[in-house]
């Protein structure tokens, strides 16, 4: 049976120190030739400290936003209880954005970005001049590292629109910035000799590196930042036309899709392991109720919001009517009527959890803060609800251990969901109607065809129930270029619990203090001012 997860688990392997100037030619950080490239497995050993940049941008990091490691946090899904810097920064960002700037901006990744680049072309360089193995393992090792440089073109071009194409090392210091289509190309071009070079499987001693199917995956993920419809549309099909051979398919419970075992995860195309003493993430620690983690313990940092929880349909399919509880009421909310991607994702007062119940209320074990009554949330939610999707159960000392789940990258559902926004696109209703239908019958939740903007609709809607709080819905309203109709001049809502004997009042309340602001000129990201300085010959991205 072919392998189907992809463990990054690459340590402290070796020292590769990053470089502030990433058009500095000279490899300071590098092994020697004589070293590095006298054999594959030494050659391996130098790729396996690439692996350790995919976690960084993600979720379970904090270093991408500044404390605050969810851009979820942006939107309507999820809020963030801390109002101070840092901590707070998605609350400062979404209610404040120009605070946002050239040279202030948490979300960028710039320097950090053209420093690792800068090392996977000094990789390529040696590789291309050193080698003295055979030709099939440095393809390999070649496609391994194209990825992971086509990974981060694909991260600074998402952010900026158009950025600076280094294919090479060089002791220019001066590149302009190319445009956006040719980034995308340096994309595709990256990914495709990744897809054309990497195995479906790897033999067992090089289990858990980068796939074909994991290059294609990230490919169809790509091209719809590209809207290049076609391109997406093939690399989401070559990753579904592998699932004829075992590779990938859709759990049968959503609940596991998110989980690693012994027999690996078959929805998981690109995953991260960590294991204790090292590497090991705070995902527990940063997001658990108070319950688990005791005030003046840690946790709660992001909470899901109330217009999230009413996204969700019922176990039959239908929407909810929450109007009833958009005053105040002692009618208990219908949590048990909704959907099993809303049970494996969302803790509600109430819910059973490590075999207790979730006191998501005043008072309570678990507890409410309103928000900005205190600087830190300490485990207390500032909108009746807590975060479920990725909190591990099993973990019963979050104080004292730190989090070992996997962090699952890209799983088939995502891939379905962007095949579907593809054929959309393409007017491909049918195909794009399929797809959702094997998104929802997973939940065991009916689909009936729908063609034009309501299907595009029902395609965002299921993006955004399927892959919540996994960092997509900020990058998805952007890209669509919906930030000024849906993240301008509004505020989230929280139910407010409270007790009194056995009964339950839930008020509708605000958990924002001010509106929401998105700026047109938020669809692209500057460049930052040390850069303009540094290199003249690269100009700053319009309206900044």
């Amino acid at each position: 049976m072919k392998k189907k997860f992809y463990l990054l688990l690459f340590a402290s392997l070796l020292g590769f120190g990053s470089c502030s100037n990433y058009l500095d030619p000279q490899p300071h950080d590098r092994l020697s030739e004589i070293v590095a490239w006298s054999s594959v497995k030494n050659a391996n050993l130098y790729i396996d400290g690439f692996y350790s940049y995919l976690p960084g941008y993600s979720i379970f990091s904090t270093g991408q936003f500044g404390g605050s490691g969810n851009t979820d946090g942006l939107t309507d899904m999820l809020k963030y209880g801390s109002s101070a810097p840092g901590a707070g920064n998605a609350n400062l960002y979404a209610t404040e954005p120009t605070k946002i700037s050239a040279d202030q901006n948490a979300m960028g990744i710039w320097e950090q970005a053209y420093g690792r680049i800068r090392r996977l072309n000094e990789f390529i360089q040696g590789l291309d001049n050193f080698a003295k193995f055979d030709e099939t393992s440095k393809l390999q090792l070649k496609a391994q590292t194209l990825f992971f440089r086509g990974y981060l073109y694909y991260l600074l071009t998402m952010r900026h629109g158009s950025v600076v194409l280094l294919k090479q090392l060089t002791t220019e210091k001066n590149n302009a910035r190319s445009p956006e289509n040719e980034c995308w190309n340096l994309v595709a071009e990256d990914l495709d000799f990744a897809i054309n070079n990497l195995p479906v499987e790897w033999d067992a001693a090089n289990q858990g590196r980068i796939t074909k199917g994991a290059a294609l995956a990230l490919k169809s993920r790509a091209m719809l930042y590209a809207e290049r419809w076609e391109d997406a549309k093939v690399a989401a099909e070559a990753v579904m036309a592998l699932k004829a051979t075992g590779a990938y398919t859709l759990n049968a419970q959503y609940k596991d899709a998110f989980k690693s075992t012994s027999l690996g995860n078959k929805e998981s195309i690109l995953e991260v392991r960590f294991i204790r003493p090292a590497p090991v993430h705070s995902y527990d620690k940063d997001n658990c109720p108070a319950g688990d983690n005791p005030p003046p313990g840690t946790g709660a940092k992001a909470c899901p919001t109330q217009e999230m929880v009413e996204l969700y349909d019922d176990v039959n399919g239908n929407t909810v009517n929450w109007t009833p509880w958009h005053s105040t009421t002692t009618v208990t909310p219908p949590y048990a009527t909704l959907e099993p991607r809303f049970q494996a994702s969302v803790l509600f007062n109430g819910a059973t959890w490590k075999g207790r119940a979730i006191e998501a209320f005043v008072g309570g074990k678990d507890g409410y803060m309103d928000y900005a009554y205190e600087a830190y949330p300490n485990g207390k939610s500032t909108t009746g609800y807590f975060l479920k999707k990725y909190l591990d159960e099993t973990n019963r000392n979050v104080t004292n251990q730190s989090s070992v789940q996997t962090l699952v990258l890209i799983r088939y559902a995502e891939v379905l969901l962007n095949y579907a926004e593809a054929c959309y696109h393409l007017n491909r209703f049918d195909l794009a109607n399929d797809a959702i239908r094997q998104i929802r019958t997973r939940v065991g939740l009916p689909y009936t065809d729908l063609t034009g903007n309501v299907l595009f609709e029902k395609i965002r809607k299921e993006r955004k129930t399927e892959l919540a709080f996994e960092g997509h819905n900020y990058w998805d309203i952007r890209r669509w270029k919906l930030g000024m109709n849906e993240l301008n001049n509004r505020r989230l809502h929280a139910l407010k619990i409270t007790k009194s004997g056995t009964t339950f009042t839930y008020q509708y309340v605000e958990c924002d203090n001010k509106d929401r602001k998105f700026l047109d000129r938020l669809n692209h990201f500057p460049i930052p001012t040390s850069e303009i300085s540094n290199n003249t010959a690269c100009n700053q991205i319009d309206l900044w």
